[in-house]
């Protein structure tokens, strides 16, 4: 959302923000703007801004869980409740939404526990309609002098048992299609990555662009691409450019898109997913964190878990429907947990390592992300050459620290300054690159799990 189009309550919290920085109601109040007004991805940041300040308080913790869950990064939602729920301050309805999170993975149990517990501190946390999902009915209304719910079982079918619900449970709730994005972005807005665009054009777009030339030679438009490599490096952004690049559709697919408590609703919705692709072709569908979705069978614990990979697998070999015109990319961080059986040919038959970006791909991020600011005699090439094995989301953390001290000096002196080479090496100098923990890990799949070569990449640019 660009400021124009910002509303004026935002706006107007912003720049109090800005001119009170330390000053955590105002910035749990902009946090919370910020999500109520659909701004997720934005609202995580305000609110670990004020968590920076104040890392104990609860509603602060509860609302960056909030924020993460309407995101669609309920993994990272999960890892912020654990902790929260073992506070004696933790509200009632962190317990609610972290039994929602942890009935959504399955862990039905455990989700009504936590049900219970939210609702016994908060009773207006109550959502009767999911506590009817988990096999629960509350109690008739409480007298006066007890204001604590109690529970029982709807019925001994009804009743969750040792974390399963019946079968014969149906969901209620309509089918909602994925939102289908028409990306502005091209490869012209990635920074770097020349030899994966290159991969992705042989691959992806040259069968959409030249169907005619292909088709001549039995080639089918329709394919994907498994990208892997360290967080933040760019794999998602490099997707909704592909889609940019050719014009197509664009389904961003994550956990919470597929996975459901109850049995048969995950291959359910996967299938809906690729069946909304086929309607929009051209229409590239994307899978983020796909290794959750797809993870080794010879790992799982329950046969739902398997049942969604051989439909996850089905889908990809077209065998109900074709997928011509369907452009497939999928993204991980750990692709060694990713079943053999999605590098097949048809399937993820190409791998590509996404690296950290290097030189001039780090000084194309930094120009890019200060496109628009003010800035004075910028030496890109300097201030990249200072920030190896950075990732594009380091980069970001880098120039997002250097306006933070500008804005504190300019509060101290009373008038803005440009951004230049300096302030940047500075705060490069302070942050660290988040990658290295992943290559330590990579580094021994490399060298002891390199099946075929897959990760002869990896150890090219480590130089082992």
């Amino acid at each position: 959302m660009d400021a124009a189009s910002e509303p004026e309550h935002i706006r107007q919290l912003r720049e109090a923000a800005r001119l009170s920085p330390d000053n955590v109601p105002l910035r749990q109040a902009l946090a919370d703007a910020l999500l109520a007004s659909g701004l997720s991805a934005e609202a995580v940041t305000a609110y670990r801004a004020a968590l920076a300040l104040a890392p104990n308080q609860p509603a602060l913790k509860f609302g960056l869980a909030r924020a993460f869950h309407a995101d669609g990064k309920s993994s990272h939602a999960l890892v912020v409740l654990e902790d929260l729920v073992k506070s004696p301050d933790a509200p009632g309805r962190a317990f609610v939404l972290h039994a929602k999170i942890l009935a959504g993975i399955g862990e039905i149990q455990q989700a009504v526990e936590q049900y219970k517990t939210g609702v016994a501190k908060d009773r207006s946390a109550a959502d009767p309609d999911f506590a009817t999902r988990l096999g629960i009915r509350v109690a008739p209304e409480p007298e006066p002098e007890s204001s604590a719910p109690s529970f029982t079982p709807a019925s001994d079918q009804d009743e969750v048992s040792d974390g399963r619900v019946r079968e014969s449970w149906q969901a209620t709730t309509e089918d909602a299609p994925a939102e289908i994005e028409k990306p502005k972005i091209t490869f012209a807005d990635v920074g770097g990555m020349e030899a994966l665009k290159e991969e992705i054009r042989l691959k992806i777009i040259y069968p959409l662009t030249h169907a005619d030339m292909f088709k001549a030679y039995g080639k089918s438009v329709g394919g994907g691409i498994l990208m892997y490599g360290p967080p933040g490096c760019g794999k998602t952004h490099l997707a909704r450019a592909t889609a940019g690049e050719v014009k197509a559709g664009f389904i961003s697919v994550g956990i919470h898109d597929v996975l459901d408590m109850w049995i048969g609703n995950s291959e359910r919705n996967l299938h809906q997913l690729f069946e909304q692709a086929r309607r929009n072709a051209p229409c590239v569908l994307f899978f983020d964190e796909v290794d959750a979705l797809g993870a080794s069978r010879t790992d799982m614990k329950t046969s739902a878990g398997r049942h969604l990979i051989n439909q996850f697998l089905s889908e990809l070999d077209g065998v109900k429907a074709a997928n011509d015109g369907v452009l497939i990319l999928g993204a991980t961080n750990a692709p060694w947990h990713l079943d053999s059986a999605f590098r097949r040919p048809g399937r993820f038959d190409r791998i590509l390592f996404v690296p950290p970006p290097d030189v001039p791909a780090r000084a194309s991020v930094l120009r890019l992300q200060l496109r628009g600011k003010p800035s004075e005699d910028v030496d890109y090439e300097a201030v990249a050459k200072k920030c190896d094995g950075f990732s594009g989301a380091d980069l970001k953390a880098v120039v997002d620290v250097t306006i933070e001290n500008k804005l504190r000096d300019a509060m101290k002196t009373g008038s803005p300054t440009p951004i230049r080479t300096k302030d940047l090496v500075t705060a490069a100098s302070a942050q660290k690159p988040t990658t290295r923990e992943w290559f330590a890990t990579a580094k021994n799949y490399a060298l002891y799990s390199n099946q075929g070569g897959v990760y002869d990449d990896i150890l090219k640019y480590l130089k082992v």
